[in-house]
């Protein structure tokens, strides 16, 4: 196995941490604890279910540490094709993770608020606002760390379409998914009583898992860039 093989397979091994902690915290956990528009039974399934919301915390510090290295390994497999946008890559998907813990530490004081010492001296009432706002404080700093997960993935597929050893067509995706993050993100700040139209998500979904896929199992074909 060459060195260009043994990157790629770490690479995507880094990559599938990312994407299943990111499946688990991001999507399975809020299915089963928020509750769309109650805010009160979303209380009370973080109370009644608060094993799975602290599952939920720690995978998303293992997909931010995990999601601190890849850009680096990346870096390795694609500093050849151009080094200026691949350290542009590398820095856009860095700023992304303290910004992410700290807005993680807001769901932690939630948990705290709830079933913490801290809720022997309120009422239940005072207990539930704090928590609320504590929960919108996350949800505020994760629509910012958004931004650069979608951002990340410009110079990225730019370098997958350019590198000539990975496929085109996932390069594509990957700039149309950094796209649709960035959308995301101004539509719910501009207009965020209109719901977003989800499939604008898919062409990341695809990009990200397509790649992921491709860098563990098939690696990287002869290199052949084209002119950077």
């Amino acid at each position: 196995m060459t060195n260009e093989s043994k990157i790629s397979r770490l690479a995507g091994a880094l990559y599938l941490v990312v994407v299943m902690t990111g499946l688990f915290s991001l999507m399975y956990v809020p299915s089963q604890i928020t509750v769309s528009g109650d805010s009160h039974a979303t209380i009370n399934n973080i109370v009644a279910h608060s094993s799975l919301f602290r599952a939920g915390i720690a995978a998303f510090l293992i997909k931010q540490v995990a999601f601190l290295l890849l850009p680096l390994v990346l870096f390795r497999l694609l500093r050849p094709v151009h080094q200026s946008i691949a350290a542009l890559m590398v820095a856009l998907a860095v700023v992304s993770v303290p910004i992410a813990l700290v807005s993680l530490v807001n769901r932690l004081d939630a948990l705290d608020i709830l079933i913490g010492s801290y809720s022997q001296a309120h009422t239940p009432a005072q207990l539930q606002a704090q928590a609320l706002l504590s929960l919108n404080a996350y949800g505020n700093g994760l629509l910012v760390t958004t931004l650069f997960w979608g951002l990340w993935l410009l110079p990225f597929g730019y370098l997958v379409i350019r590198s000539g050893f990975l496929p085109k067509i996932l390069g594509a995706f990957l700039v149309l998914g950094g796209l649709g993050y960035v959308a995301q993100v101004f539509w719910q700040i501009l207009v965020p009583n209109l719901s977003f139209p989800d499939f604008l998500l898919f062409p990341a979904a695809v990009g990200e898992i397509g790649i992921c896929l491709w860098l563990l199992v098939a690696g990287v074909r002869k290199r052949q860039p084209s002119a950077a």
